[in-house]
Formats: structure tokens, C-alpha cells, sequence
């Protein structure tokens, strides 16, 4: 069948041109087969001299780094790797923000066949010992200023099995220099020759979190590589020519997948800004770099429009995109008024990366529909599930979105990392279809419509966070019986978390405890991921089994936020 004369599944899959499907079974072949080897396909097979990435500084200073030059670190670090007893399969976690150092120490995990493990820099010393612990990390590569997260302490045993690198400053007793590792190792080291796992060995293992239960871990296969190079061709457009700067962070998945990892597969050359984020600072780096091809989440387009006096002049922008939670309507039209052009929204997760856009490439482009995340990209498939059996709805019906397994050829999730129980709950009894855990609608002519969580994972300036790590760190306070936290609209974040905490009886909540358990939160968990708002409350809603009903306490909010 057809739709706006493109070829598409019975199960709303986009097939898209020939062109489209040619390059699909290109990509595969390449990043599936057997001897698939990622430090070759992510570095060596470019050419030494084109520039993989430029380093830009808060001065606006800049550094090339050319793919001769990451060949030759990495295989330093991946010979450094061998030495400490690191095996290919064996995981290794990095601390570390955007940087060179980043990069070879990435490359030269993958370039010893080892498994990275990313760290969100925000995170505290509980959350980095969780996915240590549950990835059985052999050694950590951590930036000189994360490096007392690592400290031993209540959380970080002192007789910790990692193997601690730190980058960029001095080591402690019994660490090692990154600095030092790579100058102690030149030549070809035979250590530090690229070792090929195949397209189903795993590169990364990210954890995500969920509503209930610690964070699950994600493999993601090298196979994915092929999924993120059709995103970057197909979702972005991005062009040999383009100066293209995703913004998102490393630590998390849309920032390792498309700043990372796809620029590397596709030999693009990509912006890394070693800096923290602010308006004008973001505007500069647009404007002085001549950036034509941006990718963001959505607060930071929210966070750009208020403060519109910084707006510069002279902005090259050639597309925008938006990842990590709806756009809302004034953002949309703001993006069109400064930047001259639209500003398209794409959906994914954890699991997959992208697999709903409104793509910039010629070959799928289409209008962009008012609050539409658009239609599958090439190789994937998707549909609106009724709510209450496992078949397709009739458009314009809400219900639940999904994957189709079968007929999307770059789907590569297979499972949580030792979670069976949570990796069944995502497939439907007959394996056909993977339920992503959003509700939404899909039209006549395939565009879909984002409706909302059916979970209660909360999206706050495009980070995902499950409320059970906040409410966790909230029950070790002496003072708290009870607690849930929720998602709560912002205008600037999406979303801000808001706790309703249960107190022991006979105690009074003021504001000098709303502000302690604020500070545990940051302390045990992560400070971008603490309650804005408190609330004190003699009991919570639950179902008759005992399980928090948070969309209760949500709904709740929302009415009291109304405009009266």
C-alpha cells in the first residue's frame, strides 16, 4: 500500500525510495557482520586526516581532532587497557564530560573489544556505585574534578574491584594517570590492535531508569551503529559540508548515540563543547562556529527563547531538531521566527535511539504537522496499539505506541541486562511488537502524535529520571515513612519533580526539613534530580495491592496549577 506515495507497511512502517532501502542493507552488511570490529568501523577506515572532532572551549578557542590522531591514542589506551588485565567483553565505566580525552578513552575501550559503561557527571556517589556494581566494572576513567565521587565512603567501598584512570589531573595512591598510560605505550603495540566482536557484540552497556526496581541495563550491540548513521542521515540531514553540533550531553543516550557514536560511524565531523550550558554562550558558539545543522532538547530552544536579547545575528542555521520530549506550540513558532526555519521534533528512547521523525532528508521530508513526531524513518516499523488487546487501532484512536519487531530490520533491543522479568514485560506475549510505554495516536496518513507516559518516568530538560531512585534516597531520611515523586509541567524544563513525602507521626514538616531532604536527594542520588516542590501529607494514594498511584497525585497538580 501507499501513503503520500511512499511505500509503507502494513504496520506503518516508512520504506521510504529505493535510495533509502539500498542504503539500509548497505549499513547492515557492514555494521552486522560477523567480523564487524567497531574501533575500525568508528575510526580506522576514515581517512588520518579528516577531522572527526572539534574541541571548543568557553573562550571560544578550538582544538581538531583528526581520526589519524584518535587512531594512534587509542590504540595507546587499548594497549594501556590490556595491561591493567582489561579482556574484550570486560566493562569499563568513564566519568568524564565532553573532551578529547573522552573521545580515545571511548575509542580505545571499543579498540580492545571492552564495553563502556557511561556515568552521567551529575550523578552522586549512590547512583555511579549502582551501575558500577551492577556492571561489574574492572576500571573506572574519570575526570580529575568527578574524582572524589569515586572516594571511598559510605557508598564506595574502599576495597573497591575497579581499577581507577584519572584524566586531566594527579592520580591518588593506587590510581593511575591517563595522561601517563597513553605516553608510556607508542608504536603498534600488539595490545592495542582493533579487536573485531561482531555486530552483535555489545559496545555499550546504558542504564536506563524506570518507575519501580533499580536501572536496567541497556547492551547496545554494534549493530546499532547502523540505526544511528540512518538518524544521522535521514532524521538530521547531515552533510559532508555541514558544521553540526548536537548539544545533549554524553552521558545519556541521545548525546552518546548521535554526538558520539553516529558522527563517528559516519565520518562527520561533530562539535564537542567543553563547557557547561548557557544562553549565550550556545548562541556564540552558533554564530562564531557558523553551526548549520543544531540538535538539542527541548529546553534548551525554551531556554534560548527567554532570553531573547542575546538572539545574534548572522546565524547559518541550515536545519534544528528537537529530541527528549515534545515541542510545545510557542516554541515551535518562536524557532520559526528567529531561525527561519522549522524546528522538527524525533522520538526515541533508550532502547532503540530514534525511530519517529520528522525528517530533514530530501527523501522523507514532509510538511511538519502541528504537534506530530512524525512517521517512522527507513527501517523501522510502528503502530498504535488498542489498549486492551495487542492489535492495531484505527487512526485517530489513542492507545498504546509500539515497535513492530519483524518488520523493522535496524531494531536491535533484545533485552535488559539481566532483568528477564522487566525485558518481557516490553514485548507482547507473541514477541510482534515492543510496547515503547507511551501512549499516543497516529493519523490517516501515518504521522504519529505523542499522547503521554503510560508509566511514570519522569523527562525533565530532556533527562529521563524514575521517580522510584528519588523516593528511594527520600526513605533514608530518619523522619520519612512514605514518599512518591512525580512529574510536575515547567515551563522552561517540560517537567520538574515535586515529592509528596509521609512523615512519622508526631513530626512537623517545615521548611528547614524540605530543605534537608532537597539536599539528601542531591547528595545520594543527583543534582539535577531533586524535588523543586515538597509536599507533606498524611497518606498517599495506592491500589488496593499497595502500589503508589502517582498519576492520582499528578492529576492533582496539574488542576491546582491551572490558571483560575
Amino acid at each position: 500500500m501507499t501513503r503520500n506515495g511512499q511505500s509503507v507497511s502494513e504496520h506503518g512502517e516508512s520504506a521510504g525510495p529505493a535510495a533509502a532501502t539500498e542504503r539500509l542493507q548497505e549499513l547492515l552488511a557492514l555494521f552486522d557482520s560477523p567480523d564487524a570490529c567497531a574501533a575500525e568501523l568508528l575510526c580506522d577506515r576514515h581517512p588520518a586526516d579528516q577531522v572527526a572532532f572539534t574541541v571548543v572551549e568557553a573562550d571560544l578557542s578550538t582544538r581538531d581532532l583528526t581520526y589519524g590522531q584518535l587512531r594512534r591514542d587509542s590504540a595507546r589506551f587499548a594497549a594501556a587497557l590490556a595491561g591493567l588485565g582489561v579482556a574484550p567483553g570486560d566493562k569499563v565505566a568513564v566519568l568524564m564530560g565532553k573532551s578529547a580525552e573522552l573521545v580515545v578513552a571511548l575509542l580505545g575501550i571499543w579498540r580492545r573489544g571492552a564495553v563502556h559503561v557511561p556515568l552521567f557527571t551529575a550523578f552522586a556517589p549512590p547512583a555511579i556505585a549502582l551501575r558500577l556494581e551492577a556492571s561489574a566494572a574492572k576500571t573506572v576513567v574519570v575526570d580529575a574534578g568527578q574524582r572524589g565521587k569515586l572516594a571511598p565512603g559510605e557508598d564506595i567501598p574502599a576495597d573497591a574491584p575497579w581499577q581507577i584512570v584519572v584524566a586531566g589531573g594527579e592520580p591518588g595512591t593506587g590510581e593511575l594517570s591517563f595522561d601517563r598510560l597513553l605516553g608510556s605505550y607508542s608504536g603498534d603495540e600488539p595490545e592495542g590492535r582493533a579487536i573485531a566482536r561482531g555486530g552483535g557484540g555489545t559496545l555499550v552497556q546504558l542504564f536506563t531508569s524506570g518507575t519501580t526496581g533499580t536501572p536496567k541495563g541497556v547492551p547496545v550491540p554494534i549493530k546499532a551503529l547502523a540505526s544511528f548513521q540512518i538518524y544521522l542521515e535521514y532524521g538530521l540531514d547531515v552533510r559532508p559540508d555541514d558544521v553540526f553540533w548536537n548539544a545533549a550531553d554524553p552521558g545519556w543516550a541521545y548525546g552518546l548515540y548521535y554526538a558520539i557514536l553516529g558522527p563517528l560511524a559516519a565520518g562527520t565531523r561533530s562539535l564537542l563543547l567543553r563547557s557547561g550550558f548557557s544562553p549565550a554562550l550556545t548562541w556564540q558558539v552558533m554564530r562564531e562556529l557558523g553551526v548549520t545543522n543544531f540538535a538539542a532538547a527541548p529546553t534548551v530552544y525554551r531556554t534560548l527563547r527567554s532570553a531573547p536579547e542575546l538572539s545574534p545575528d548572522g546565524l547559518r542555521l541550515r536545519t534544528a531538531s528537537s529530541a527528549g520530549e515534545p515541542l510545545t506550540p510557542e516554541v515551535i513558532t518562536w524557532a520559526q521566527q528567529t531561525f527561519g526555519i522549522a524546528l522538527r521534533d524525533h522520538y526515541g528512547q533508550t532502547e532503540h535511539g530514534m525511530v519517529i521523525v520528522n525528517g530533514w532528508a530530501d527523501e522523507i521530508r514532509s510538511a511538519v504537522r502541528p504537534g506530530s513526531m512524525g512517521k517512522p524513518l527507513p527501517g523501522w516499523a510502528a503502530e498504535v496499539l488498542h489498549d486492551d488487546r495487542d492489535e492495531p487501532a484505527p487512526a485517530g484512536t489513542a492507545g498504546r505506541v509500539a515497535i513492530g519487531v519483524a518488520d523493522s530490520p535496524l531494531m536491535w533491543f533484545s533485552g535488559y541486562s539481566d532483568a528477564p522479568e522487566k525485558s518481557a514485560e516490553r514485548f507482547t506475549d507473541d514477541g510482534q511488537w515492543y510496547l515503547t510505554g507511551d501512549a499516543g495516536t497516529r493519523d490517516e496518513d501515518g504521522c504519529f502524535f505523542f499522547s503521554a507516559r503510560d508509566d511514570d518516568v519522569i523527562i525533565m530538560a530532556g533527562y529521563r529520571i524514575g521517580p522510584f531512585d528519588v523516593e528511594s534516597v527520600l526513605l533514608q531520611h530518619d523522619l520519612v515513612i512514605d514518599a512518591a515523586a512525580v512529574g510536575v509541567p515547567d515551563a522552561l524544563r517540560g517537567e520538574v519533580i515535586e515529592a509528596f513525602v509521609v512523615l512519622r507521626p508526631g513530626t512537623v514538616g517545615d521548611e528547614a526539613l524540605v530543605t534537608e531532604l532537597q539536599q539528601l536527594v542531591k547528595r545520594r542520588f543527583a543534582a539535577h534530580a531533586h524535588p523543586r516542590v515538597i509536599h507533606f501529607t498524611d497518606r498517599l494514594p495506592k491500589t488496593p495491592s499497595g502500589k503508589i498511584q502517582r498519576f492520582v497525585l499528578r492529576e492533582q497538580r496539574r488542576r491546582e496549577l491551572l490558571p483560575h
